[in-house]
């Protein structure tokens, strides 16, 4: 199957519209954001549902206790911020008002990993999916494209429960299928392939499908699966991948410690290891610089899969 990257569009943008969409489908739905409703893309649901819009202020540990206090009277609550602030300067609000009595706020945050570029590391959270995934009986999503962002907020807002939905800021490919219905917890094999499994989430995954195409004319078949969900794990579809292709890749923008690729080992190594390649930060902070710069230097590129997977193969034939 061939691919279009051509078009491009931010997955924050996918995020607004899906808002606003649902908020017209479901009058229980309101959105909180602190102080940064543009760059959440929340303005125009702001502008049509200004009833259903709070505007918290540069307060994120309010808006989380506001939207725990809401699901009281059954709305359904979208906080927006940056992924950085929605997540580590709140976690203990996060934990004790939202995760502990499991309420139905959806806490959506942009500008995640080192995309976010020239903000540099104070913003460039690396550890955001770890610090969610961890929280007992939270589900934390991780979008790849506009058309998917969009299609997940209709996917959450039906599901009873705290949810982390994670996007960014630049404008990248739009390639998945824009009536496709988004299942949480279903992983999307993308290509077949019988000697690697690359596991992608995020902004890696079209870099995957990229990574896929160069393999491919060096005669290694990939299967590229887009882990959109990381908790929970599609433990079936990864099994049945491994146990054809028996080496792996995991790509994300993400610290290598507590992200995807540490989940699927987790999960791997109890019933099926087999030999695992990271692309990922290796435990390190982000820096000030442009975004494709950033994702060069920290090895997050279309080449680094390429030398991950042709490396994991070779540890399987040994």
């Amino acid at each position: 199957m061939s691919w279009n990257f051509s078009e491009r569009k931010e997955t924050r943008a996918g995020f607004g519209e899906g808002l606003l969409e649902t908020g017209r489908e479901n009058e229980d739905v309101v959105a909180l954001c602190a102080d940064l409703t543009e760059s959440l893309k929340m303005d125009a649901f702001a502008k049509a549902f200004p009833h259903r819009f709070i505007q918290v202020g540069i307060a994120e540990a309010n808006m989380m206790g506001i939207a725990a206090g809401l699901t009281i009277g059954e709305k359904i609550p979208f906080t927006g911020t940056f992924a950085n602030f929605s997540t580590g300067r709140v976690y203990d609000q996060i934990r004790q008002s939202i995760v502990y009595s499991n309420k139905n706020v959806k806490i959506c945050a942009s500008h995640a990993g080192l995309t976010l570029g020239e903000d540099g590391a104070t913003h460039q959270i690396l550890e955001d999916i770890g610090l969610m995934k961890m929280l007992p009986g939270m589900t934390v999503v991780n979008t790849c494209d506009f058309n998917q962002t969009k299609n997940a907020v209709h996917a959450i807002v039906k599901y009873k429960g705290p949810v982390y939905l994670r996007f960014g800021r630049p404008a990248v490919p739009n390639f998945t299928n824009p009536n496709e219905s988004f299942i949480i917890g279903k992983a999307k094999i993308l290509t077949e392939g019988n000697d690697v499994s690359i596991f992608a989430t995020g902004h890696l995954v079209y870099k995957s499908l990229q990574a896929c195409e160069i393999l491919k004319n060096e005669g290694i078949t990939a299967e590229v699966i887009n882990i959109h969900t990381i908790k929970p794990l599609d433990k079936e579809a990864i099994l049945k991948s491994v146990m054809k292709t028996k080496c792996i890749v995991s790509a994300e923008e993400h610290n290598k410690l507590g992200g995807m690729g540490e989940s699927i080992a987790g999960f791997l190594s109890t019933i099926y290891p087999v030999p695992q390649g990271f692309v990922a930060v290796n435990d390190s902070f982000g820096e000030s610089g442009k975004p494709d710069e950033l994702m060069k230097k920290y090895h997050l590129e279309v080449t680094d899969i390429v030398e991950s997977a042709k490396k994991v193969i070779t540890r399987k034939k040994n």
